[in-house]
């Protein structure tokens, strides 16, 4: 073979071998891809949905983008006792969500939403930081992984009329999240008219009067603007929206070990800094809303204890029903001991 010839033949060699490699390295690359996809009902675009797009980023550059998350928020793939149906049914691989969501993979999570149980955030983390590897046992028990806590904020009472007592609550057709049977049981038992509803129907709901009242942390009313149906608002804390984010243990064993403990952090990481400002968020949520017109009723210390002493009378009830027995007495147990461990100071 001529020189000219053998230069020819190297000249066509090289992209060919390059094509070659090219096309056989896709398959591998795509191959080696872990694909998770994640549902949350919180809207595109809030803080909730910042803190998921977050991790997705620390997701890629932990894996080199071995690992890609694809986030669909705003309720796309339905409210949240559908899309716990499709991790389960492995259409999906995880999903942010609020109690009602975490208590239909185990109710041991309800224990953490007994209303008028805290009076204040530090009581909520004494009492989670405790009480939290419990129930992510019983997560995973389910086949599930827990990510991260975080906090929907302070959940209060909204109406289309003034609102003060319990008897005002239980006049009014009050929203409950659909698929959440036994909150619904539990607000019956304090004698409230509930609607269930998907909470993406929320504010046609309020719109056609199928529903007047809700109760939600101030900072969803302001996002969806359920405020602007329902101008009122109870300034009492019914209970803390407790939240988490879970991935199913099937598709987190799939990705490869070395990664997962950085994964975990980076998703525990996202929630502390979530919870945080979603708490300072919360009270700037109740100033924007009064500034555009939400009525805020104040309550003086006798209703005040009026509602708890109301809900203190449901809570036999709750034990082994709303949330296993032993678990509900072993929050009302550290949350004693916080008190008392706060008043000897």
């Amino acid at each position: 073979m001529s020189s000219l010839a053998r230069k020819l033949s190297a000249a066509l060699a090289a992209p060919l071998a390059l094509a070659l490699w090219l096309a056989l390295a896709a398959p591998l690359a795509e191959a080696r891809t872990i694909r998770i996809r994640m549902g949350t009902s919180a809207p595109k675009d809030s803080p909730w949905h910042d803190a998921l797009q977050y991790i997705r980023q620390e997701w890629r550059e932990i894996s080199g983008g071995e690992i890609k998350l694809q986030i669909y928020p705003g309720g796309l793939l339905g409210d949240e006792a559908e899309m716990v149906r499709q991790v389960r049914a492995g259409r999906i691989q995880a999903v942010a969500l609020s109690s009602a969501g975490l208590s239909r993979i185990d109710k041991g999570i309800s224990a953490l939403q007994v209303p008028m149980m805290f009076a204040s955030y530090a009581e909520l983390d004494y009492v989670r930081d405790r009480i939290g590897p419990k129930l992510e046992e019983r997560l995973e028990a389910k086949g599930y992984k827990l990510l991260n806590w975080t906090d929907g904020g302070w959940v209060h009472f909204f109406a289309k009329h003034p609102v003060r007592t319990p008897d005002d609550i239980r006049r009014t057709k009050l929203f409950t999240s659909a698929g959440d049977p036994e909150t619904e049981k539990l607000y019956k038992d304090f004698g409230f008219q509930v609607i269930p509803l998907s909470a993406t129907d929320m504010l046609t709901s309020l719109q056609t009067n199928m529903i007047n009242a809700f109760d939600v942390p101030p900072l969803f009313a302001m996002l969806d603007r359920l405020y602007t149906q329902a101008g009122y608002m109870i300034d009492l804390r019914w209970a803390p929206l407790v939240a988490g984010t879970v991935i199913s243990k099937r598709a987190w064993e799939r990705i490869p070990q070395t990664y997962r403990p950085q994964l975990l952090a980076a998703a525990r990481a996202a929630g502390e800094k979530l919870r945080q400002e979603i708490r300072d968020l919360g009270e700037d949520a109740v100033e924007e809303m009064k500034q555009r017109g939400l009525k805020v009723t104040e309550l003086d210390e006798a209703t005040r204890t009026l509602w708890r002493t109301e809900a203190e009378k449901i809570y036999p009830k709750l034990r082994g029903r709303y949330a296993p027995a032993e678990l509900i007495d072993e929050v009302l147990r550290l949350r004693n001991e916080y008190r008392q461990k706060s008043n000897s100071r």
